[in-house]
């Protein structure tokens, strides 16, 4: 029993018509993304490195619109349900060649059709409860890095905290260094003080006993010199 024709097969579908790629072309770009969910075929069109495949992306996309603002249905459970090329109007142009020949060019076009449908039951209930363990698994990865962040955080300030306490001991022990330098100089200088104290006494003494060998030469009293003179 033959399918269903390809106008009438079931779901929400957006054509471009007169495209200016062959059909050729774009079947090759369409077979990539024939009953991928609408998510997947929209990463492999964007992954495709062909000009067929911008103009699949943006017939894919209004098949899309279509479906979610005119049937009502949710995007997270559509996928491309069929995809075709048909042939379209070819223009022949002439390029001229060698000793007044011409070559005939055929220059292609294509309508490209793209629908989409909404996925079984099984195949809903599979596909969410996979999104539900990525965003699950994606939540406890979230949390983890944060965790770690928290750490790191707590360990950083840790570490600023105990670096500031450190300056602050080696800034206390300057400080303590310096009085002890100032007050080792100042027992110093009271020192040098006594010192020059001492020693001007010392001479005060020495000026006093040159001064008592002057007035008394040869060191006899002076009643002796008076006996002496009688």
């Amino acid at each position: 029993m033959p399918g269903a024709k390809t106008n009438e097969r079931p779901g929400t579908r957006a054509v471009l018509r007169h495209s200016s790629i062959s059909a050729s072309k774009a079947r090759q770009v369409l077979d990539l993304i024939r009953g991928e969910d609408v998510d997947r075929a929209g990463e492999i069109l964007r992954a495709t490195p062909r000009q067929a495949a911008v103009v699949v992306a943006k017939v894919l996309a209004s098949a899309l619109a279509n479906a979610v603002h005119n049937d009502g249905l949710d995007a997270d459970d559509l996928y491309v349900s069929a995809c075709y090329a048909d042939e379209a109007t070819t223009l022949k142009r002439w390029r001229p060649r060698a000793r007044g020949r011409a070559t005939r060019i055929y220059k292609r076009s294509c309508h490209v059709t793209v629908i989409v449908s909404r996925m079984d039951d099984e195949r809903v209930a599979r596909r969410r409860a996979e999104r539900d363990a990525s965003q699950a698994q994606r939540s406890r990865r979230v949390t983890e890095s944060r965790r770690r962040a928290d750490l790191s955080g707590r360990l950083s300030r840790r570490r600023v905290a105990q670096a500031e306490a450190e300056e602050a001991r080696l800034t206390e022990a300057e400080e303590d260094l310096d009085e002890l330098q100032e007050t080792e100089l100042t027992d110093e200088a009271l020192v040098d003080e006594d010192a020059e104290a001492f020693d001007e006494e010392d001479e005060e003494d020495e000026e006093d006993a040159d001064g008592e060998d002057e007035d008394d030469p040869d060191g006899e009293p002076d009643d002796a010199d008076e006996e002496k003179d009688n």
